[in-house]
Formats: C-alpha cells, structure tokens, sequence
C-alpha cells in the first residue's frame, strides 16, 4: 500500500529514538527510526557544446556512472575530490537535477517512488547560503514557516501560535536566541557570523520537521572550529530520526567521527559505501594501510588521487604500486567490463575504475545490493512536474509581498534615488523652461524639446529597474525549487511593491513639479492627461527592463540588451527624424517606439485647438500636429494611452513567461 508523503511526515514526527548510552559518534546507528533513502543504478550525463558557435559539437560527459546505495537515518557523508560526482549524487537524491540528464536508476524513500510532494517532507541547504540579509534570523525562519507550514485546525489563531511555538523551539535548537534579532547581514549591512548565518539557513529548512535534510558541503568558508559545531549539530538532529544527506569535501578527525554511513565517489562512480568505521578496515584489505597519525578523510582522497602506496600484503595490489599505476595496466587490456565510455583511458580515470572494481568485489557492495533487492524495483526516477504548496496563493502574495517591502524599507537606496533624480531632473527641466514662451516659433519648437526632454528622462531614469530580478534570482531559484511560493505569487509581489513606491508616485511628484514651472497649458484635465502620460510612458519603459531582468543573470549584459531598444525607440520617436521621410521598411518600428507614444499624447494634449500668436502673426498646434503625421482627435489621442499600456501588459507577460524558464535544476 502507497504511503502518502503527508503520512511519511506524521510518521517521521512521532518516531522514538533508541540509541545506547553514551554511544558514540560514529557508532551503528540501525537503532534510529526515520526515512530511508535508497537509489540503484543511477546514471547521470550532461551534453557539452564545444568549439566555434557556426561548429559546435556536443559531447556527452558522464556525471554519474551506475551509483547504486542506501541513505539510512543518521549521519550520510557523501564524500570525493573536486569533480567526483558528489554534489551531483546530492542533486539527483534530492530531486534538484535535470531529468534530462537522467538516463537510468531509481530512488525510492521507504520503499516508494519519491512523488511531488517529496520537496514538503525534505529540506534542502545550498553551499553558498542564499537568504535575505536585510531581515533578522527570526524574520527568516518566520518568512520560512509562513510559506511551508500548512494550516492544520479550524481556528486561525490557534495555528498561528502553533507556528510561532516551532519558530521557537527552531532558534532554542540551533542555538540562535542570542541573535534571533539581529539582521543576517549584507554587504553593506553587518550582520551575524558565518556559522549562525548557516545555522540559520539549516533552521529555515528544519521549520517543517523534514524526514530527509539534505546539504551540499555546509562546512565550506567556516573555520575549523565552526564547522565543527555545525556537523555536531546535524548529528544531534540526526539523533532525532532524521536522514542527514550532505557532501563534504576533506573534513577534520573531529568531523568525519560524526559521521554514521560513508559514500566515497570519484569519477562518479562509488569507490565505497557502507558505515564509517569500516573504511579505514575495508582499504586496508584492499592493500591500503592508514598509518596512525594519518587523518581518515586525508587518507581516503590520497588513495583515490593515487598518492598512497599499496602496502603489498593484501588485495588487489603488489608493493610500491599506486592505484594511477594499477588503472594504467588494467586500462592497457581493455576489457569490455568497463564501465567507462573508450577513449578515457588516463591513468587517474583508470586508478578509479579499478577502485569502483575492489568495491565491487567487496561484501559492503554484496550487502547493499542485498538490501535493495529486499527494497524493491521500480522502473524509473519520476520527475517533478506537479506543483504542490502547502499555501494558497493570495497568502504567498502577501507574505512575498510584506518581505519585499520590509527589504525595500531596509535597503532603501534605490527608492531613494529614484525621488532624489526625478526631483532633481524636474526642477532642472523646469528652470530651463521656466514659463515657456507663447509666441512662435520658439513657442512650439521648446515645447516639442521639452516633450522630448522630459520622455528621454522618464524612459531613460528607468534603467535601475534591470535589478529587480537579477539580484535575488539565486534566492528565487532555491525558494522556488523548494516549494516556498508559486512563480506568479513572486513575480507579483515583486512588481507590485516595485511600481507604485518606486515609479508612479515620483513620476506623479516630477509631473507637479515641471508642470507649472514650465508653464504648459492651465487646465486641470490637461494636467491630469499630463500625468498619466508620463505614468503610462514609464510603465512601459520599466515592463520592458523587466523583460530583461527576467531574460538575462549578468547585471553588465542586462545593461546593455535595455540600452538597444531604448536607442532605437528614441530614433524612432518622431523628434530626431520625421517619421513621413522614413524608408518604408523601417517606418515600421515607429510602432513600437514608446517615446512616440509618449511624445504624440504630450504633443497633442498640450497644442490641440491652440493658436501661437505674436504681432498678428499666429501659428496654429493642431497645423503644426497636422504636419507632423500626428492624428489629434479624441480617438488619436487615447489611441497613445492604449497602445503605451498594451505594450506595458505585453511586456509584464513576457517578463513573467522568462520567470518560469528560469532553469531551477542544477
């Protein structure tokens, strides 16, 4: 009978524990109750392109090469050089790889193909910590529990105290009363210290009681003595039933004693599996001796790198032999039980091959092999393609939306400058058009400069607006991938707290501002026009730079793709050049120019049905609109206003479709 996951985590919160006294690290730990984890026959690729783009040539590398194994509850170090696979082993574990590369295997939790509700009931901590430094460690784990905690009973208040209790006992547990307070720190905010800030990361995982915590190296960038208080940490939590998956890359003596079960991984093949304690034992029978002194994690690299001697006594090798040496014989045969592709025939990929081999041979492979046959067999990986959160949508909206807020009202440099430039640009534009001349020419040729002037500032002031997206993309790339929120519910929480502070309301003061000091007409209804064409420009202005931000990951190149088509929309505008006298295969792009939107309605709001006049001479704007091309009726003028906010739902569309391509696996 299938067992559901929401069942799989009721279980898992209400297992007992039965260890022995003062067992320990390291000990056996069958006497933990909690989720097992097993994979078989996992075969992981990725296709790389090579060569000039005109040529390219795709190859396919082998990431993983038939890894077969079981993640019992307890302590699961995943172990190997830089390059060996385990991260990616990690990745495929915890369902954050791209089913694309899968070519083969299984993963069972408990003996039941992981469904999508797997990422409810399984943490997962990033290396680099990816979290929001303008909030306190409390803010966090709070923003966390908001998102991922379903509510359970009628009463809504009764759920939330239930909620606030485990945010509790999350910071009591990780040791972070002290600093629950204190903003996690950013750049230019400071903060707490590495290892609270990891602490803090781990808690935003643990706020949902997972059966299954996985880690990628959590103790890189901390120093000896904070690494060491994490994984002790993660040891305790261990104890509490809990599969703890993380890799690691060369821990000290300190660290590796904590760990229960060992996987050791180069080449992305297993070159061992099994509990802690039998490595050093399991090497020495296969010919590898670590002398005394020798730190276990040390020695195990330096046999897989090949700079340990076989001793000569045991197994597959004789004395003065390193395992380089013994993959170079064994690579001169050429046996067809290889397991890697031909033509990867160096002597370190051979050294590997020929461990994966000893391991093979080896009862802790016989054992694991054993087990999963007991386990069962399935046919594939499935992947996750249903979208399953444990909150409704308009909640994940307000919750996203309060935290961009709070972020903005902390980091509150770029609202800043955005009222500082427009207030600053109003007054500029204003005193150099101070009570702009009514007498022609100079009456329509300043009006049409300072039309132009004031697009160019709306659309141009706007290039900020690149960030919004760039700059927590990691953060929504891991919240996302971990079932915090729905793509629509960020994207809108994003755009929301973004416009109305950061664009409307300066347009709407910059508007005020140069209005009357430069004099235009003196009519509220054409004031009011006025306004809501700048809005409706700067809409549209600011929907196309998050176009980009959504489309492109590097500031530097979101800079300039925005740059093109203001360039171009800015030629097309109808100031530079008269758009009558355009080549009829480019007077297309004058329809999707916003600056001749803009500049059409500001043109005709300010000089319809108005007559220039000095010393008997006058000089009519809607003559002047005629010559132009530019229709100045009812519909001519609404016509701008509609078309500036299609292109700004246009645009807000197509930055949100980039949103949900943003590739998650890794």
């Amino acid at each position: 009978m299938s067992v559901s996951p929401s069942e799989r985590s009721q279980k898992n919160e209400e297992c007992t524990v039965e260890l022995g006294v003062g067992g320990p690290p390291g000990d056996d730990c069958s006497g933990l109750h909690g989720s097992t984890l097993s994979y078989q026959g996992i075969i992981y690729s990725v296709n790389e392109g090579c060569g000039f783009p005109c040529r390219r040539k795709h190859e396919t590398k082998m990431i993983l090469r038939d890894v077969s194994g079981i993640m019992l509850p307890g302590m699961n170090a995943i172990m190997g050089p830089t390059g060996s696979g385990k991260t990616s082993l990690l990745d495929v574990l915890a369902g954050r790889k791209d089913p694309k590369g899968l070519k083969g295997g299984t993963v069972l939790l408990d003996g039941h193909p992981m469904d999508s509700g797997f990422r409810l009931i399984s943490g997962y901590v990033v290396q680099d910590d990816v979290i929001m430094g303008t909030l306190s460690v409390r803010e966090n784990i709070e923003f966390s529990a908001n998102l991922r905690l379903a509510q359970q009973g009628a009463k809504r208040s009764d759920w939330e105290q239930e909620k606030q209790q485990r945010v509790d006992n999350v910071i009591r547990e990780l040791g972070l009363t002290e600093c629950q307070n204190t903003k996690v720190g950013t750049d230019m905010i400071r903060g707490v210290s590495g290892g609270e800030r990891k602490r803090c990361n781990i808690g935003m995982e643990l706020i949902t009681s997972p059966s299954v915590l996985f880690l990628d190296e959590p103790t890189t960038g901390l120093d000896a003595n904070t690494a060491t208080a994490i994984i002790r940490l993660l040891y305790r939590l261990s104890r509490n039933g809990r599969t703890v998956i993380f890799s690691i890359h060369q821990p000290r003596y300190s660290i590796f004693q904590n760990f229960d079960r060992l996987t050791l991984m180069h080449h992305g093949e297993v070159v061992f599996h099994g509990p802690s304690l039998d490595a050093v034992p399991y090497f020495s029978s296969i010919g590898y001796e670590c002398e005394a002194f020798n730190n276990p994690p040390d020695f195990f690299l330096d046999v897989i790198n090949g700079e340990i001697l076989l001793s000569g006594h045991h197994g597959v090798g004789s004395g003065g032999r390193t395992a380089k040496s013994i993959g170079k014989k064994h690579n001169g045969s050429c046996d067809d039980d290889d397991d890697v592709e031909r033509g990867e025939d160096s002597m370190e990929k051979g050294g590997s091959l020929e461990l994966a081999k000893a391991y093979r041979s080896c009862h802790h492979w016989a054992d694991t092999q054993r087990r999963l046959e007991g386990i069962g067999n399935v046919a594939a990986v499935p992947v996750l393609i249903r979208s399953h959160y444990a909150t409704r949508f308009h909640y994940q909206l307000y919750i996203v939306c309060g935290r961009t807020v709070k972020n903005m009202l902390r980091n509150p440099q770029t609202s800043f400058m955005q009222y500082f430039i427009n207030t600053l640009f109003a007054v500029l534009v204003g005193l150099i058009y101070w009570q702009i001349s009514d007498e022609p020419p100079a009456a329509i040729q300043n009006r049409m400069g300072v039309f132009f002037f004031l697009i160019i500032n709306l659309v141009f002031a706007n290039l900020s607006a690149v960030e919004l997206f760039l700059y927590e993309r990691v953060l929504f790339m891991h919240e996302s991938s971990s079932g915090y929120y729905r793509t629509s519910a960020y994207f809108l929480s994003k755009v929301f707290a973004d416009l109305l502070p950061n664009r409307i309301v300066p347009i709407v003061i910059f508007a005020a501002i140069s209005y009357f000091m430069i004099g235009l007409r003196l009519d509220v209804v054409a004031f009011f026009l006025f306004a809501l064409t700048l809005v409706l420009t700067s809409l549209a202005a600011v929907s196309l730079a998050f176009l980009v931000s959504a489309s492109v990951s590097i500031f530097a190149v979101a800079n300039a793709l925005i740059a093109i088509p203001y360039v171009f929309m800015m030629v097309f505008g109808g100031f530079l050049v008269n758009l009558n006298t355009m080549l009829d295969w480019l007077s297309w792009i004058k329809y999707v120019s916003i600056f001749r939107y803009g500049m059409n309605a500001l043109s005709i709001n300010e000089m319809k049905d108005v007559q220039y006049c000095r010393n008997m001479t006058c000089m009519s704007g809607s003559n002047f609109l005629e010559q132009q091309g530019i229709d100045y009726s009812l519909w001519g003028f609404w016509q701008n206003q509609l078309a500036l906010a299609v292109m700004t739902v246009v645009f807000m569309i197509l930055a949100y479709v980039q949103m949900l391509r943003i590739n998650r696996w890794k």
